[in-house]
């Protein structure tokens, strides 16, 4: 029950940060808007305030905004082909861009409360080259070969970027600073070049957002390598999880602790706005192709016509996800 309920919260917060950027900006350039939706299928609750009916529906599995004119032809002057392209265009780019800056918003969140590591030193490795050279903890280290560390990022890449020749380590130690020569070594199991050390930590607003950008590219590439080993058929079903596989991961990361809930949403936000700018059929990317089509060609695509592309790529959506489902039943209760 607790699993459900975290999935529930974790994805309807996603979900409903992504419809709210729609809904926002439609609102913003006068769209007229029929239904914010979240869920799919029967409706639970519904009320309606001004022109719009608020529904939550049985499946929690996406949402919706209903504008007039967005998959139909329409001569309502507050219809959504009645807008200026780039005012649409605003409309479909704000619900990823919500979810990415939610993303962010989470990782920094969680960067600030378990703080950012710094370049002073919290502890020594026992037998490490740091300790051979009698590096302590609370030395602060200023420079490596030359080149100044002014984060803990910092002192990574230039320990990690050598050669695993020597390397001339500048510290500060009760004000002095201090010159030492160490051998790196390799570690066996991830092939990084070390010395053996472990950083303090501290929380500071700045070094949070400096992380959480740094882990949004991380995972944007990620993503990205992955796409590519699908299109070159490198990609296994077991890197594909659905519904019930994410389930099982949010239920795992809330019996590890709030944090990894916290990390899991922020990536789960930032996949989720990727992937709805894939331009795949029924996907915020697929419309924003035709409307990117439209500002170069003077003249829209036939309303009708991209309604039915979209209906056909919603249709194939479910079935994959139908199918992703199944997998992930298969390897989770094998």
């Amino acid at each position: 029950m607790q699993t459900a309920l975290a999935a529930i919260i974790v994805f309807g917060i996603a979900i409903f940060i992504h419809e709210l950027g729609h809904f926002g900006v439609a609102k913003l350039v006068g769209i007229k808007v029929h239904e914010f939706a979240l869920g799919m299928g029967p409706k639970l609750i519904q009320f309606t305030s001004g022109e719009t009916a608020y529904t939550l529906r049985a499946l929690p599995i996406g949402g919706y905004v209903k504008m007039e004119g967005e998959d139909e032809a329409s001569e309502d002057e507050r219809s959504f082909n009645k807008k200026p392209a780039l005012a649409r265009i605003g409309v479909i780019f704000a619900g990823p861009i919500m979810n990415f800056l939610l993303g962010l918003l989470l990782f920094t969140m969680l960067f600030y409360t378990v703080g950012v590591p710094t370049t002073t030193i919290q502890q020594v490795i026992s037998g490490s080259p740091a300790e051979v050279m009698d590096i302590q903890p609370g030395d602060s280290i200023l420079s490596v070969n030359g080149q100044k560390t002014d984060s803990w990022g910092d002192l990574e890449s230039a320990i990690g970027g050598s050669t695993g020749g020597q390397l001339e380590i500048l510290l500060r130690r009760n004000g002095e600073e201090i010159s030492k020569i160490i051998e790196p070594m390799v570690d066996a199991e991830s092939g990084r070049i070390m010395i053996g050390i472990v950083p303090s930590y501290e929380r500071n607003l700045g070094g949070a957002i400096r992380n959480s950008f740094n882990n949004f590219r991380m995972i944007i590439r990620e993503i990205m390598s992955f796409l590519r080993r699908v299109v070159v058929r490198e990609a296994t079903t077991d890197e594909v999880a659905g519904p019930v596989g994410i389930i099982h991961l949010v239920g795992e990361a809330t019996r590890a602790g709030w944090l990894n809930v916290l990390f899991l949403a922020g990536l789960i936000n930032i996949n989720l706005g990727l992937m709805n700018l894939l331009p795949i059929p029924a996907l915020d990317g697929s419309r924003l192709l035709f409307l990117i089509a439209e500002v170069f060609r003077g003249k829209p695509v036939d309303p009708d016509k991209e309604g039915m592309i979209h209906m056909v790529g919603f249709t194939v959506l479910i079935g994959l996800m139908i199918f992703v489902t199944y997998q992930d039943i298969v390897r989770i209760f094998n």
